[in-house]
């Protein structure tokens, strides 16, 4: 199972990436347009997968067990 740190090696590696793309975008007159892409790119999927990853480690509401079929039992 995945631990805390995850969330900042996941970090970490979008940083890297967002550097990168600093770095390598093309030169010409869209070097701009590319950065901006590309940094907004990985910044929405880390953010999704950050919100996604905290709200499995650290539920809001837990799992409450339902009587509503008394009777039956799971074999």
């Amino acid at each position: 199972m995945a631990k805390g740190y995850s969330v900042f090696v996941g970090l970490a590696i979008v940083v890297a990436l967002c550097v990168a793309a600093w770095i390598f975008s093309p030169k010409g007159e869209n070097q701009t347009t590319w950065r901006s892409s590309l940094i907004l790119a990985f910044v929405s999927c880390y953010l999704m997968w950050f919100i996604t990853f905290m709200a499995q480690l650290h539920p809001l509401i837990e799992p409450r067990r339902s009587n509503v079929r008394i009777g039956f039992e799971h074999e």
